[in-house]
């Protein structure tokens, strides 16, 4: 057989098969987690919310608002999808090929198999399975916040890379892990007829508490620091269908709706502050005789250099290299 007329070692070459490889599995794997999930929803006995019903704990959400949730990141992860074959710009292919990679396409598949494995009601196997799903989505958003930040003259890759990549990770993070981990440790409590337990020992508040703080708190930071309206949005979300799905402790209650106002809240007076009270930073760089004054001109004490000379890229002689 004779070689091929490629060099497959060039790191063009290696780029470009890695982007072909993303665009097959990619799709292939968003199919294979929509339908999964939608059978292990629709179709099978007991449905994931039927089991989520029949352990119910303090943290457990209202199963239309997270339906509604996991919608939209499909719908999301299309468009991402759509923007892996039509991408043009280099700067957007790296983050997709580079930042993320594989870990989308591995995320995709190992939430297919936590929805097999709820249903079954293999706690220990679901709350493992969303440990790595955890681990995969975090790299892949580490990645892309370090090496291709959001850029307001790329908006696309803002909606399509950085947006579907948050919220897919604020899932697991905020509601899905901390539930099935719940069920697993059997911080659940048995229904009665008439709906609470009788005791409300069994409601397991302080551990719920520990939980929904911790990961609220976590997000309010990044919301405020960031000015992060993707987050926000996720974190609102949850919050809501925590406090719109009863019953629940008045702890675990008053703590989701109070998170469910402070995190908007938080995105608008840090988006002000940086608006009206943070200064742009001014660098003058070394070696430019230009003298750099607030107001644009130099005060009637300065002097003037003798010569200003106007600098910028410039040719090097072939005499000057070693």
């Amino acid at each position: 057989m004779e070689a091929l007329p490629l060099d497959l070692s060039h790191p063009s070459v290696k780029f470009y098969l890695a982007l072909v490889r993303l665009q097959v599995l990619t799709p292939l794997s968003l199919l294979i987690n929509i339908a999964t999930t939608l059978i292990c929803t629709l179709v099978a006995n007991p449905s994931i919310a039927g089991v989520a019903h029949l352990y119910p704990t303090s943290l457990t959400p209202n199963s239309h608002a997270i339906s509604a949730y996991v919608g939209l990141i499909w719908l999301a992860q299309v468009g991402y999808c759509v923007l892996l074959v039509v991408a043009r710009k280099e700067e957007t292919k790296k983050a997709m090929v580079s930042a993320v990679g594989l870990g989308l396409v591995f995320a995709n598949v190992v939430m297919a198999l936590w929805a097999v494995a709820f249903i079954m009601q293999w706690f220990l196997l679901s709350t493992i399975l969303l440990g790595v799903l955890l681990a995969l989505l975090i790299f892949s958003n580490l990645a892309l916040l370090i090496y291709h930040g959001p850029d307001s003259s790329r908006p696309l890759d803002t909606a399509l890379i950085h947006a579907p990549l948050r919220f897919f990770l604020i899932l697991p993070l905020n509601i899905l892990f901390p539930l099935t981990l719940f069920i697993a440790l059997n911080l659940s409590y048995i229904p009665t007829p008439s709906g609470p337990p009788r005791d409300p020992a069994e409601y397991h508040s302080t551990a719920a508490l520990g939980v929904l703080l911790g990961t609220n708190i976590l997000g309010f930071l990044v919301i405020v620091t960031r000015r992060d309206i993707v987050w926000c949005v996720a974190a609102t979300w949850i919050s809501v269908s925590l406090w719109t799905a009863l019953p629940k402790p008045a702890s675990v209650y008053i703590t989701s709706i109070t998170f469910t106002a402070l995190h908007p809240l938080g995105l608008i007076i840090a988006s002000i502050y940086a608006r009206f009270y943070t200064q742009p930073t001014r660098i003058a760089l070394t070696g430019d005789d230009r003298r750099i004054y607030a107001n644009g001109s130099r005060p009637s004490g300065a002097h003037p250099p003798e010569q200003e000379i106007e600098r910028g890229p410039a040719e090097i002689e072939e005499e000057n290299w070693g």
